[in-house]
C-alpha cells in the first residue's frame, strides 16, 4: 500500500519562483518542481479500508478558500541539517484546515501526529552538506517571498518512494468553497483571481 498524506499544491507561478532557489549547495538533492507541496498531515501506510474511511471523512470538510504566500527559507536539523525548506506566511484558515484533518485522522484510529505542524515546502534533502555550507546558502536567500496565491482545494497524495521527495500521485481532490459573502451584492471583481493549477 502506498504512503498517504494530505497536502496543498503549489501553483505554477509560485513553484517557478521556488525553482530559482535550486543550486548553490553541495550535497543537496533538489526536489522536482512538480513535487512541491505543503504537507498538512502524514497518514502513512494504511490498509484499503482505512484509506477509504479517510477519503470519506475528508470529503465532508466544508471550509472556505483562502490566500497563502511563501516567505523566507530555512533548514531542519540544526547540528546536522537534513533538509532545506521555504516558509509559509501564517494564515488562520490554513491552521484550521490542518487541525480538522488531524482530528479526523485521530477519530478513525490513527495515532496523533507527534510533530508540531510547521507549514513549509521542502526544497532539498541533504545527506552530506556541511553546516557552514548550509548557513552560507541560507544567508544569501533569506529574503525570498512569493506572490500570494489562492488555495481552492487540498489533495490526498501517495508516494512509494521510501526516501521522500516524490514522485507523488494525486489520489483524491477535495475542493474548498468560495467564502460566503456578508452581502449578496458583493462586488465579484474585488475577489482574488483563481490561479489554475
Amino acid at each position: 500500500m502506498p504512503r498517504l498524506f494530505t497536502a496543498l499544491e503549489i501553483p505554477r507561478n509560485a513553484a517557478m519562483s521556488l525553482s530559482l532557489l535550486r543550486g548553490g549547495l553541495p550535497g543537496a538533492r533538489w526536489i522536482d518542481v512538480e513535487n512541491y507541496h505543503i504537507t498538512l498531515r502524514f497518514i502513512g501506510d494504511v490498509d484499503g479500508r482505512t484509506a477509504d474511511e479517510v477519503v470519506d471523512r475528508l470529503d465532508r470538510i466544508d471550509r472556505p478558500e483562502f490566500q497563502l504566500s511563501l516567505n523566507g527559507i530555512g533548514s531542519f536539523g540544526s547540528k546536522k541539517p537534513h533538509s532545506i525548506w521555504a516558509g509559509v506566511t501564517p494564515a488562520p484558515e490554513l491552521f484550521a484546515l490542518q487541525g480538522e484533518i488531524e482530528r479526523i485522522c485521530q477519530r478513525i484510529g490513527l495515532p496523533p501526529d507527534p510533530r508540531k505542524f510547521v507549514p513549509h515546502v521542502t526544497l532539498a534533502r541533504l545527506k552530506v552538506s556541511r553546516v557552514d555550507e548550509v548557513v552560507h546558502y541560507l544567508s544569501g536567500r533569506s529574503d525570498f517571498q512569493s506572490l500570494p496565491f489562492l488555495v481552492s482545494r487540498f489533495v490526498l497524495l501517495s508516494s512509494r518512494d521510501s526516501v521522500g521527495g516524490g514522485p507523488y500521485l494525486t489520489e483524491e481532490v477535495f475542493p474548498l468553497h468560495e467564502p460566503r459573502s456578508a452581502s449578496s451584492f458583493s462586488n465579484r471583481a474585488s475577489q482574488p483571481e483563481k490561479i489554475m493549477l
